[in-house]
């Protein structure tokens, strides 16, 4: 009897971490297809952001990683370049338009119905769940 609890507390603690994968991600959390693109993708898990462009026949060059904050109407991400390349900030910069790539700063102007806005200045991206 004891081992069967002891089996039970070691699945029920896992099943829980597993469960709170995403969670510091909250609404943003899946992947979203940037709207009129069919190769921008930009997904967020826990607390890091990827942005992706499927048009690279590297796929690890059209991969772009960085660690984000969603404090209320604001979206705040750091990338990281692991190559130190200029295809690394051409993804980012040119692909989605977000500048500057090592500082983005955009605010979320609608986050609901499968659908995330951001704005900054007079640029707007609209994502779509994907």
């Amino acid at each position: 009897m004891a081992r069967f609890f002891k089996s039970f507390i070691v699945c029920a603690v896992m099943l829980l971490v597993a469960c709170q994968e995403g969670r510091e991600a909250g609404d943003l959390l899946g992947q979203w297809r940037l709207k009129g693109s069919d190769t921008n993708y930009l997904s967020f898990s826990g607390s890091v952001a990827l942005f992706r462009d499927i048009t690279f026949s590297d796929l690890a060059k059209g991969q772009i990683y960085g660690n984000f904050q969603h404090k209320g109407d604001s979206l705040f991400i750091q990338c990281y370049s692991v190559r130190e390349t200029a295809s690394d900030t051409a993804v980012v910069e040119n692909n989605f338009g977000f500048k500057p790539f090592n500082n983005i700063r955009v605010k979320v102007a609608a986050l609901e119905k499968g659908q995330l806005v951001l704005t900054k200045d007079s640029q707007t991206w609209t994502f779509e769940k994907y």
